[in-house]
């Protein structure tokens, strides 16, 4: 097989894997494999550049951010859809278009309407060379780079046609809900609903950023449909090339069955992984879609069927002050319970100050509230005619509700903290972070006991914690003798963790898990990144100028310098094992080696592991750069490319007598 055919049955494999995995949620092979077949792809192409093509799968993510995007004049106009929102509506629409189709019968599709952002996506010869935001439905922006991060996109359909596709890029529930919270741990300002964060994220500059976010798309239409007679027919050639079509799509012979349909999605779409904020109604046949036409701004044959705003009134009991970990004050709308989108809502955000003041939200005003994308409960108005006649509207406190220090607001930023680093409440959160299975996994420290240990004076701060006792832990509430010795041990077990995970639990403003792993692997250690400056970290890649400032901030903490060391003092392991070990003989160093076939002594990733701390490198195919071959018991089609080209082959046994040699 020549290097290019293997580069397209490599190609060919991962695109086959990417839409098993994206659009059908239904993988064949495992992690793992998927990697092994798309790193020999990415070593193949860079021996072979002059083979790279814009649908390879290496090509989803540029490597530099855009300088801004052009514009794009739509072939087909992106149009707008009329929206209704009652039964009578539909009725009315129905008549509308069987007294335009002067009395024949009309057949409709019924699909969820998606609340994303509509782009669409052209392919030549079944490759995808363009994609655009609806924009004005007459131009839009050129965001190809940014779509091309998006799994559930083919890059290659099943056949090469040429066609341009429209769909709603959307951010799944779950993984926003996740965003969110690792924005939380960060210290950064959360986002207010899934749709508005796909559309700022599909308008980054950066495609790196766009490839962290788990965007992902629902394809709906064709812009010419010339080669197709209904709508279903369209639906159907879309999913056979490749496309994630949604599942929840219908034919309806009469209106009644459109609103049947529709009712039950208006109940059952609190299930969903997705926003959707109603139904769309299009004609089936696409000759009756061309009879009936369109207005200036929107077709005759299709309509939006909004469902209606979950909302419940209720009312504010009282408003909490919240101190984050961080020490930023968020405020919380205490309500009457209500019934609200599936969930009981008790509590409700407010966001900050500015949107208190600017919504003018008091105790005890009576409420309208929703769940912003169905997640988070949020007060939408003020129903000022029933606030009571003493009402007093709400003013934020100048000094923190936990340690009483000075509030501070810095500019530029919405969010009002309290930079006090002893704040209890703050305390308390640091710790918790400081313990949770992402970061030190200190098992049984949760977040009763934490409060206890903060109460009683026990722990000020994470390092208090590995100079706890036995007799401390034993007099505490639901800790006894064994509870008490487990959450000893875990302790212990904690002191030799990953550099990565320490930093992390620090809780450093703006780091989270990817920043902590990068600063780790950067740094080795944390005397080693203490001593860093805002200029050593932002050559780092992924860790700017915000981050990097935050960072050294951090560090030269004095208070901060003495947890470290009372860390250190501890047994804490303030750098990687692999680094404190003697260095290993970089006995291939420069060299490329190839694993083939099974090993008696290692599993792959060992032997390769063995390799790299000794200055090689590991390559997943034989070429003329290959210096070794590394071959097991059975090895495959690696063995015999390597003996075509004359590269040497290394036994098991050699192997092992080379790594046992200095």
């Amino acid at each position: 097989m020549t290097p290019q055919d293997r580069i397209q049955y490599l190609r060919d494999q991962l695109h086959y894997h990417n839409y098993k995995y994206y659009v059908e949620a239904n993988p064949e092979i495992s992690d793992s494999e998927y990697d092994r077949l798309m790193q020999e792809l990415i070593d193949l192409e860079r021996q072979y550049p002059e083979l790279i093509t814009p649908d390879s799968p290496t090509q989803r993510v540029g490597e530099r951010p855009t300088g801004g995007f052009e514009t794009v004049i739509h072939t087909v106009p992106m149009m707008s859809l009329d929206n209704t929102y009652s039964e009578t509506d539909l009725r009315e629409f129905d008549a509308r278009v069987r007294r335009f189709l002067k009395g024949q019968p009309a057949e409709y599709v019924v699909e969820l309407k998606i609340d994303g952002v509509a782009v669409t996506l052209k392919y030549e010869q079944g490759r995808f060379v363009q994609g655009a935001t609806r924009g004005d439905g007459t131009r839009g922006d050129d965001i190809t780079q940014n779509l091309r991060t998006i799994r559930a996109i083919p890059l290659k359909l099943t056949e090469p046609v040429n066609i341009e596709v429209r769909g709603e890029v959307y951010y799944p529930r779950d993984a926003f809900a996740a965003l969110n919270h690792q924005r939380e741990e960060e210290g950064l300002p959360t986002f207010a609903n899934p749709r508005n964060t796909a559309a700022g994220t599909l308008k980054m500059l950066d495609s790196k950023v766009v490839a962290s976010r788990p965007l992902s798309i629902f394809c709906y239409a064709v812009a010419n449909t010339s080669d197709f007679t209904t709508h279903y027919e369209v639906l159907e050639r879309l999913k056979l090339l490749g496309f994630k079509v949604n599942p929840h799509y219908k034919r309806c012979a009469t209106i009644d069955e459109v609103i049947a349909y529709a009712n039950i999605w208006r109940e059952k779409r609190h299930q969903l992984n997705y926003d959707t904020d109603g139904m769309v109604v299009k004609v089936n046949d696409l000759r009756q879609q061309a009879a009936l036409g369109s207005t200036a701004k929107s077709p005759r044959w299709a309509i939006a069927y909004k469902f209606p705003a979950e909302t419940a009134i209720t009312q504010i009991e009282s408003i909490a002050l919240q101190v984050g970990r961080l020490g930023t004050i968020t405020p919380v709308a205490n309500c009457t319970p209500v019934f609200l989108a599936g969930t009981t809502v008790k509590r409700a955000s407010l966001h900050n100050e500015d949107e208190i003041q600017r919504k003018d939200i008091r105790e005890r005003d009576w409420v309208e509230i929703e769940k912003a994308g169905e997640i988070i409960p949020q007060v939408v108005r003020v129903l000022v005619d029933r606030r009571p006649p003493d009402s007093q509207p709400f003013i934020f406190p100048t000094h923190c509700p936990v340690c009483k220090s000075k509030l501070v607001k810095t500019e530029g930023e919405v969010a009002i903290r309290c930079v006090n680093v002893e704040c209890p409440a703050q305390i308390k959160e640091r710790i918790v972070h400081f313990a949770q299975r992402r970061a030190m996994n200190i098992e049984g420290l949760g977040v009763m006991l934490v409060d206890q240990l903060v109460e009683k004076g026990l722990i000020k701060n994470v390092a208090d914690l590995y100079y706890l006792k036995l007799e401390d832990l034993i007099t505490l509430e639901r800790m006894g003798q064994k509870s008490s010795q487990n959450l000893l041990e875990s302790l212990e077990n904690s002191k030799s963790n990953p550099i990565s995970r320490l930093i992390f639990g620090l809780g450093i403003r703006f780091v989270g898990q990817k920043a902590a792993q990068t600063l780790a692997t950067q740094f080795k250690s944390i005397p080693a990144l203490q001593q860093a400056s805002i200029e050593d970290l932002q050559e780092i890649p992924d860790i700017g100028s915000v981050m990097a400032g935050s960072i050294v901030e951090f560090f030269q903490n004095e208070q901060n310098q003495r947890l470290i060391q009372r860390l250190g003092a501890a047994g804490v392991s303030l750098s990687d094992p692999d680094d404190e070990a003697d260095p290993q003989p970089q006995i291939f160093a420069g060299k490329t080696i190839v694993l083939t076939g099974t090993l008696a002594s290692f599993t792959r990733a060992q032997a390769a592991q063995q390799i790299e701390e000794r200055g090689g490198r590991v390559s997943s195919s034989v070429s003329k750069k290959t210096d070794f071959v590394l071959a097991g018991e059975n090895p495959g089609s690696k063995y015999d490319k390597a003996i075509k080209l004359g590269i040497p082959i290394l036994s098991e046994a050699e192997f092992l007598e080379m790594l046992n040699t200095n």
